[in-house]
């Protein structure tokens, strides 16, 4: 289990006709949000299975998909992390030791901080989208983090920090708690990226199928500084005449 055996066979599936149509969906130009970012071309389906293949890969193997400048590379490190938090990794008994809170414990505390210490590279949106809620939202659910990390991140400089700060209350709205999602969404109501807008209405509307009315009521509430993008978004779910009466703020 090596990393090199990874990129070999994401190499093996990678499409020129692909690279160039993600290279446009994941906007790689230059001044764009994903400017830089290197893409060689494999479908999602294609690199999931690698990195199931590959789900045993110890850290210092992760650390060079993780580190890699090429997008699939990462997206493959983060697909195993989060495989190896959810079922307490297969790590040695050494982990769990050191932290002192059993086996699972010990592994999925583990992951985190190979996690945190790595996010940097967590660094486009589909990469944040597929691990901040799985690893940071349930590790702080699981009490292995404390939520002020999320206070710290919303707050960031890095749009990606920001995103992984929201992402991962996701994992809290799925168990019917709001309370993070309403707290960082207010403090991000004035970023200036488009992808944040999206991400907070993305979450918004999560929140709103959990809870309506309190959703709704925050919506009211803060209706002046909504931007109209996470408007949008949240409120998709909505019935139409609802919906169009919150788009023209006639509540």
């Amino acid at each position: 289990m090596i990393a090199e055996n990874v990129q070999k066979e994401l190499r093996a599936h990678a499409s020129a006709e692909r690279k160039k149509a993600v290279e446009w969906y994941f906007k790689t130009g230059k001044g764009q949000y994903g400017e830089g970012d290197i893409f060689i071309g494999v479908s999602t389906p294609d690199a999931r299975r690698i990195s199931l293949k590959y789900r045993s890969l110890p850290f210092e193997e992760l650390q060079k998909l993780i580190a890699s400048p090429v997008h699939e590379e990462r997206s493959c490190a983060l697909t195993i992390l989060v495989y190896q938090y959810e079922k307490g990794g297969e790590r040695q008994a050494s982990y769990a030791t050191a932290a002192g809170n059993g086996p699972a414990g010990g592994e999925r505390q583990a992951v985190l901080d190979f996690y945190l210490r790595n996010r940097q590279y967590v660094n486009n949106w589909d990469l944040v989208d597929c691990s901040a809620s799985k690893i940071l939202g349930r590790a702080i659910h699981d009490g292995l983090q404390d939520a002020a990390i999320l206070d710290r991140l919303v707050v960031s400089d890095i749009l990606w920090e920001r995103r992984i700060a929201i992402i991962s209350t996701l994992y809290f709205i799925q168990k019917g708690q709001l309370e993070h999602t309403f707290r960082l969404s207010e403090r991000l109501l004035g970023d200036d990226q488009d992808l944040m807008h999206k991400a907070v209405g993305w979450m918004l509307r999560e929140a709103w199928k959990k809870d309506s009315t309190a959703t709704e009521a925050f919506l009211i509430r803060h209706y002046p500084q909504v931007p109209r993008t996470a408007l949008r978004y949240a409120i998709e779910r909505m019935e139409e005449a609802k919906r169009q009466r919150f788009l023209k703020g006639a509540f």
